[in-house]
């Protein structure tokens, strides 16, 4: 019985170092796995059971077990190399079918294709024209490289601390005139954009008509855009009504809300007219000199591609060069009850049984998932100290069932010989 469980020894400890071997060989494999062998102890088993005394007969594989601990995050330059911290991994499409990865080395191809080495595609949820995100069902994810258009302002928010000690200006002796400083209190200015991207200056003018009142004018390019109510040539100021404590009183002033309409003739550019939603409710008035604390608009002029950034929740966005970037979609991850049942399929995916579970498919940085970060790979989470500590313990094992090999052919040997 001796060589049979000796040979099992030898078995065993050959198997152990496979796996050893075969970690040691993808040390430098990124979101590689540690994978190790687990044995268990064989008995000879009878009709009528086994017995206290029974003498084992060696040893067998049991199973090889993967390791799904957390690898180390090394930093790269290429900001389509993605590293999960965490829970998770990348789902990848496969002609069709579909694996699992955590290596996160990933290119564009000639199609726009977020794609591994092997050409498996990156999945998430694709995001529309203007960068909103549809999370109905995973996709192949597809980034255009085209330029983005420009777009007319819409929207302009102010939000001014007027100075409450400034003097009053009666619109009967200095009505507004925007050339004339003496006719306004304070003014401030913001580019704002056409439909094709031009770029025009739009001019805002605060004037003090007495305590906590207030009339607001704009010019576009010079030109007063304020309505004139009476037809004199006399432009209507918009109010703003301040309470006690320096607050708007909104009720008095429209909500801080006026609309501001340019025709395509004034602007002269061939581009569309201006229809602009003018925001002023920020503003409030303090014993203080005038200062703009908010200031911005929603146009901008047209830009061409600069590059591509993907941020811990996972989401792609193009950058421009006119400073705006757009969503193009978000990176999915896959989490499963039971990730020691999935089993490797090579090339660093993994493939789903009824061990592992189903798929649970959500994106990073949300319930039970990790986050992710951009220009950065997981490393194997192997453990090359403790793998040629392991390698050498294997090895004595090997030895240690080879001589007792050598030990029972001795005494097979000295049987055989007595006379």
């Amino acid at each position: 019985m001796s060589f049979q469980q000796a040979l099992s020894g030898l078995n065993a400890a050959g198997k152990n170092l496979d796996v050893i071997g075969n970690n040691v060989a993808n040390a430098n494999t990124v979101g590689f796995k540690a994978s190790r062998a687990e044995f268990a102890d064989v008995y000879a088993s009878t009709v009528l059971g086994t017995f206290s005394n029974n003498i084992g007969i060696g040893t067998k594989l049991n199973s090889v077990t993967q390791m799904f601990t957390q690898g180390a995050i090394s930093v790269t330059s290429n900001p389509f190399d993605v590293a999960i911290s965490g829970e998770g991994f990348f789902r990848m499409d496969n002609n069709g079918s579909v694996v699992y990865s955590r290596n996160g080395q990933f290119h564009l191809d000639a199609n726009g294709y977020v794609v591994n080495a092997n050409g498996l595609r990156l999945t998430g949820y694709v995001a529309d024209a203007n960068g909103n995100i549809n999370t109905a069902q995973p996709q192949p994810l597809r980034l255009t490289v085209s330029s983005i258009e420009a777009r007319g302002t819409s929207e302009v928010t102010q939000g001014a601390v007027l100075d409450s000690r400034s003097d009053a200006i009666d619109p009967a002796v200095k009505p507004f005139d925007p050339d004339d400083s003496s006719t306004y209190t304070h003014a401030t200015s913001i580019a704002v954009y056409d439909s094709l991207g031009n770029t025009h200056t739009l001019s805002t003018f605060y004037v003090k008509r007495g305590p906590g009142q207030w009339e607001v004018y704009t010019a576009l390019n010079g030109t007063v855009t304020n309505p004139d109510a009476n037809g004199d040539g006399t432009p209507e100021g918009f109010p703003l009504v301040f309470d006690a404590a320096g607050k708007i009183d909104l009720d008095a002033s429209n909500n801080g809300v006026f609309d501001i309409a340019v025709d395509a003739a004034t602007l002269g550019t061939g581009a569309n007219g201006l229809n602009i939603r003018y925001n002023v409710a920020a503003t409030s008035q303090t014993g203080q000199a005038f200062s703009n604390e908010l200031q911005r608009q929603d146009g901008y002029t047209s830009g061409r591609l600069t590059s591509f950034t993907i941020d811990e929740n996972g989401i792609l966005k193009a950058n421009y060069s006119n400073q705006q970037s757009r969503a193009q979609g978000q990176i999915v991850l896959v989490s499963f009850v039971n990730p020691q049942g999935l089993v490797a399929a090579g090339g660093n995916n993994f493939l789903e049984t009824t061990l592992s579970g189903g798929p649970r498919i959500g994106v990073p940085g949300s319930s039970n998932f990790g986050t992710v970060t951009s220009g950065a790979l997981e490393d194997a989470n192997v453990d090359l100290t403790g793998e040629l500590v392991n390698m050498i313990t294997a090895q004595r094992v090997y030895q240690a069932n080879a001589q007792t090999i050598k030990t029972q052919d001795s005494v097979m040997q000295t049987l055989v010989n007595m006379r």
